[in-house]
């Protein structure tokens, strides 16, 4: 077993252009630098995503998913226009398309509910401002301590390589103190993790699972790579900063009693389609030129961060943003694999260039410091010094 407990010989799914380095989604509160990855499954050659997509694609009757979901809203929907669901999002193609087809095909009247990006791209800021306008609904928009969430940003790339940590902590939990607040019971996550890889079994389920958003054990729970009293000593971020940040306990989760659920669950998301109905609905803006680091243009385009969450786990597991998304499409019958290996060989691993200075003055960084530190987490297994240049040791074929 390899750094991070990646498997030590390298696969490649011979449907798509997946790798058995590629991990899978964490209870991130215990994430250390070196902490044990759960990683994709292959069997006979093909990866766990391109095995759900096919039943997804030949076994669900989606008919009867959608009757599922029409008597889970029947549940909890109101005749007074108060919210009966809440909808997390960005404003993004998955979440417009969310939001809208509850709205209009459902009945519902959803809460919209934003944890802030870090750094708002102009057209980011432009398809969130729409999704709430020409979408209508109402939004709750919560912008953490920009310095203290910049810091936590900041430790969380020097002690993990994982600069997103700290936005998944408020992306996944604050959305169910809302909830729970506001006593709105049903939330509508997007596509399940079991698309690109979650545990055994999650594929079925329509409910998110509590690891997702419930820990107890305070005392051992991480964020950035720390304790919350390594935090509160070393850099004075308390609890109650992190009110936000933290997810339930048991007896939180028991209390609010909230129905978190996959609406992927009951609706076949196609992230293209997605593109394109977003596009109809409210007038969704693609990036204006190539995002870097893949081929394409609309997808994951709100924070100019972005580009450095699929740089670093390119650095550490080999797995970059064409690959995933090529993968996808390939799975979504969009590209040919032969396709899809050009594409990766051409653009994974691309260096996020466009927004680097904007980044490395975030979290207080020069672009030479990102480069010494991410290096130090490239795991021997897969990488390799060419004439003085890093390279990885396998290719996709």
């Amino acid at each position: 077993m390899a750094r991070y407990g990646l498997p030590d010989n390298i696969e490649i799914c011979k449907n798509c252009v997946m790798t058995n380095q590629k991990v899978t989604p964490s209870q991130v509160q215990r994430d250390t630098k070196e902490s044990k990855k759960n990683t994709l499954k292959f069997v006979d050659g093909l990866c766990d995503p391109c095995r759900v997509h096919m039943n997804k694609t030949y076994e669900i009757d989606w008919d009867k998913r959608s009757e599922e979901l029409e008597i889970l809203c029947s549940k909890y929907r109101k005749s007074d226009g108060s919210w009966d669901c809440i909808v997390p999002g960005s404003g993004g193609k998955d979440s417009v398309f969310q939001s809208i087809m509850l709205k209009e095909k459902y009945g519902m009247n959803p809460l919209t509910v934003t944890w802030a990006p870090h750094i708002y791209t102009e057209y980011g800021w432009r398809n969130f401002d729409k999704w709430i306008k020409k979408g209508g609904f109402d939004n709750f928009l919560f912008t953490p301590n920009g310095k203290k969430h910049a810091l936590l940003t900041r430790l969380a790339f020097i002690n993990l390589l994982h600069p997103f940590q700290p936005f998944i902590f408020g992306q996944r939990n604050y959305v169910m103190h809302i909830a729970k607040q506001l006593g709105v019971k049903l939330i509508f996550f997007g596509e399940n993790p079991a698309e690109y890889g979650g545990f055994e079994g999650e594929d079925v389920m329509s409910k998110m699972d509590r690891m997702y958003y419930v820990e107890d054990d305070r005392n051992n729970m991480k964020i950035s790579g720390l304790t919350l009293k390594e935090l509160d000593e070393k850099h004075n971020i308390n609890e109650q900063d992190l009110k936000y940040y933290l997810p339930f306990t048991t007896k939180e989760a028991d209390e609010s009693n909230l129905d978190p659920r996959w609406l992927g669950y009951y609706l076949k998301f196609h992230p293209q389609e997605n593109y394109y109905f977003a596009q109809d609905k409210i007038g969704f803006e693609p990036n204006d030129e190539r995002t870097e680091g893949t081929y394409s243009r609309y997808n994951s385009l709100d924070d100019r961060t972005d580009g450095f969450h699929y740089w670093t786990g390119y650095i550490k597991f080999g797995v970059g943003r064409t690959m995933h998304e090529a993968s996808q499409e390939v799975r979504n019958g969009e590209l040919l694999r032969e396709e899809a290996v050009k594409l990766v060989n051409k653009y994974d691993g691309e260096f996020p260039m466009r927004y680097a200075q904007d980044f490395a003055d975030y979290i207080g960084l020069t672009i030479d410091e990102i480069h010494e530190i991410a290096d130090k987490f490239r795991p021997d297994h897969l990488w390799e010094k060419v004439d003085g240049e890093w390279k990885l040791k396998f290719e996709i074929k």
